[in-house]
Order: structure tokens, then C-alpha cells, then sequence
């Protein structure tokens, strides 16, 4: 697996000059990648889980397995990302990914067969693998020319799935809503195709300006390599983030609405989520500076799980909020502390080895979580005893990533 050229050695001057005068400008473009290939593409369907369980008749453990096709998608584009970094800029894949999700989504508006919804699924992690890899690549690199704000980019970046989780929050209610003036026979169509538009729309933008960051791919002689032992406690810290983290952004919702919470507070409920999320890269990104192993993932899987078991305790509306904006708050925040855990232990041209070695262990752990958490959820307990599960993995993870020590 291969990383492209540091910056310096192939940039074009006006790109490195932009890059050097504007990067939260250019951090905040790569940032709709995250938008894309996080925020809308897979954390939408939390809000469309249960309009489609509604109409369609699936069980939590056919939806869960939605989310688990979504990831296995994920888990093949991680793999196959860096060997497209090998003949082509960053920009392909993540421009190229961003499309296919887009394509993909709005082509979920037009079928209602479970097998067809679970390819196009696979589709879009694939897609999202693509994106997301390419993008934190792109980020990592632009952190690297502003040592003092790497942490703030790179949040930055990862926190463009906040504005994705707000743009859902307020698109699907709106596109459901009209879909059911009109008697729509399945008005969740209507929100995957406004959802596939807007993707389409965000692509455009991000492809503008993302070009003006080096993504040339490295010189032969120049891969980086990648060696597995020295980070094992961190991937597999990271690899119970993934198992317990898609959990909640998959069920929450239906959670909260099997408990009686009414459509509007759901709304608001997931719109603070989005903005804790794009908060976020402010709030960690000192601590993503200061430390060089495994002390953030663990400090924020630990927090995380804290804000994952709050809905299973209690239907108090304050806490439930407290945990949607703790969970919101953190759990990007994880994907980045392995950005940071790459960038401050690998040399540059290694980069791109480290964080697909991340995303594939991540997208293992999702491929796991959805189902495990559907399969409780129709038994005794429901979907409280489901998320009780994924607060105890993410525990798992914290002790785990707290073994992780710097190189």
C-alpha cells in the first residue's frame, strides 16, 4: 500500500501556495467528502430505518444487516483504495467515490426489494470506503504543511459528517412529510433520492477546490509499508469502536421512537447530534496534538460508551439529549485519533498504509456490530439490551486502545 508524494516534492506552486494561505479553507472542502461519504450516505439511514421497517415488514435484524452490507462495501473499498492510490491522485477516488454514492442513493428512491436495497448498500461503503480514505489522506497531507493546526484540520475534516448528520436531520422529515401529502406509496423513496441529490450537489463543490491539494501518487521505490504488531492494541481498540459505535447511529432513532418521542424532538434530537459532531474538531483536537498512542481513543471510546447506554437506562428527554450530544462530541473524534495516531508514529509516506490498516479493522467491526445488535434486539430486551452491548464493546475498546503506546 502506497502513499502519494509529500507535497513538497511535486506540488504545483499555486496549489501549495493556496494550501499553505488558505487551509481551512481547503480543510473545510475535504470536509464535504465526510459530509458525503459518512453523514449521508450511511448515518441517514438511522432516520430512514423506521419508515422503511414500517412499510416493508424487515425485523431489526434484516435492518441491522443493512448497516452490515453497508459496511462490507466499506471493508472492500478500504482494501482496494490504496491500490488505486498507486496509479492515481487522491482526487480520483474521492471525487469518483463521491459520485457513486451519490448515483447509488438516488437509485435506493426507485426499488423496494430487500436484495436489491442490501446491493446498493454494499455499493455505497464501497463508495464511502473510497471517499473517506482518499479524504483523510488529503487531510493528513494538509496537516503536515501547518504542524500548530494538524489536529484542528484533520477534526475539521472528520467533522463534515456532523454537517451531513444535520442535513439529514432536517431533509428526511421534510421529504417524508411531502411524500405522504402526496400519497406517495413508499415516501422513504422520496428522501433517498433528495438525499442522492444533494451528494451529487456537494460533490461538485468539494471537486473545485480539492484539486488544488497534492494527491500525486508516490514514486516507485517510495511505498510505504505497514506493520501490524506495533499498533495491534490500537486496531484492536479501534475494532471494538466499529463493533459498538454503528449500533447507536442505527437504532437510536427507532429506539426513540419505540419509547414515544415525538417526530419533531427526534428532529431536534439528531440535528444536535450533527452540530456536536462539527464541534468536535474543535473541542479534541489539543488533546489529538498532545498525545502520541492510544490515550485519546481510549479516553473517548470510555466516553462514548457512556453516551451509548444513557437511552438503554432512561427515557428522561434531558439525558437522552446529554447522551445524542456526548455521543455526537466524540465519536468522529475516535476516526480521528487514528489519523493522528498514524501521522505522529509513520513517516509521510507511509500515511496512506496506516489509515486503510484503521479503516479495514473499523469496517470489520461494523460489518459485526449491526447484525449482532439486531439479533438482541428482536429477542428479550429489545433494543435497550441491544445497546447495553455495544456501551460493553466500547469499553473493551477503550481498555484496549490504552495498552497502545507511542513508537
Amino acid at each position: 500500500m502506497t502513499e502519494p508524494l509529500h507535497p513538497s516534492h511535486s506540488a504545483h506552486p499555486a496549489n501549495q501556495s493556496l494550501a499553505m494561505r488558505r487551509p481551512f479553507l481547503l480543510a473545510l472542502a475535504l470536509s464535504l467528502g465526510a459530509t458525503i461519504s459518512l453523514g449521508l450516505s450511511r448515518f441517514s439511514y438511522a432516520l430512514l430505518l423506521p419508515a422503511m421497517r414500517d412499510d416493508l415488514g424487515w425485523s431489526y435484524f434484516l435492518s441491522g444487516s443493512m448497516n452490515t452490507g453497508n459496511a462490507l462495501g466499506y471493508f472492500i473499498g478500504a482494501l482496494l483504495t490504496p491500490l488505486l492510490m498507486r496509479h492515481c491522485r487522491a482526487q480520483t477516488p474521492l471525487v469518483g467515490g463521491a459520485l457513486l454514492a451519490g448515483v447509488v442513493m438516488m437509485l435506493s428512491g426507485f426499488v423496494v426489494d430487500a436484495n436489491l436495497l442490501m446491493a446498493q448498500r454494499v455499493l455505497a461503503g464501497v463508495a464511502s470506503a473510497f471517499v473517506f480514505i482518499a479524504g483523510g489522506v488529503l487531510a493528513a497531507r494538509l496537516g503536515s504543511l501547518h504542524p500548530g493546526r494538524a489536529g484542528l484540520l484533520i477534526g475539521i475534516y472528520y467533522g463534515g459528517t456532523g454537517f451531513g448528520i444535520l442535513l439529514s436531520a432536517l431533509l428526511v422529515p421534510f421529504a417524508l412529510s411531502s411524500a405522504a401529502l402526496r400519497a406517495a406509496a413508499h415516501p422513504w423513496q422520496w428522501a433517498w433520492v433528495a438525499l442522492g441529490a444533494v451528494c451529487l450537489l456537494a460533490t461538485v463543490v468539494m471537486a473545485l477546490v480539492v484539486a488544488r491539494i497534492d494527491g500525486t501518487p508516490a514514486a516507485r521505490g517510495t511505498q510505504g509499508h505497514f506493520r501490524i504488531r506495533p499498533f495491534a492494541y490500537g486496531l484492536a481498540g479501534y475494532l471494538m469502536f466499529g463493533v459498538g459505535y454503528i449500533a447507536y447511529m442505527t437504532f437510536v432513532i427507532a429506539l426513540l421512537k419505540e419509547q414515544g418521542m415525538r417526530p419533531e424532538t427526534i428532529t431536534w434530537f439528531y440535528a444536535a447530534l450533527g452540530v456536536a459532531v462539527m464541534a468536535s474538531s474543535r473541542i479534541w483536537a489539543g488533546m489529538l496534538d498532545h498525545f502520541n498512542g492510544g490515550q485519546s481513543m481510549a479516553i473517548l471510546n470510555a466516553l462514548l460508551g457512556v453516551a451509548t447506554i444513557l437511552p438503554a437506562l432512561t427515557q428522561f428527554a434531558p439525558l437522552v439529549f446529554l447522551s445524542g450530544l456526548l455521543f455526537g462530541a466524540i465519536f468522529l473524534s475516535v476516526v480521528a485519533s487514528t489519523t493522528a495516531l498514524v501521522r505522529h508514529n509513520l513517516p509521510a509516506h507511509a500515511w496512506s498504509a496506516g489509515i486503510s490498516a484503521f479503516t479495514t479493522v473499523f469496517a470489520f467491526g461494523q460489518i459485526i456490530g449491526p447484525s449482532i445488535v439486531g439479533w438482541i434486539a428482536d429477542g428479550p430486551g429489545g433494543l435497550q439490551r441491544g445497546l447495553i452491548f455495544s456501551a460493553l464493546a466500547l469499553f473493551i475498546g477503550a481498555a484496549l486502545a490504552s495498552r497502545q503506546r507511542a513508537l
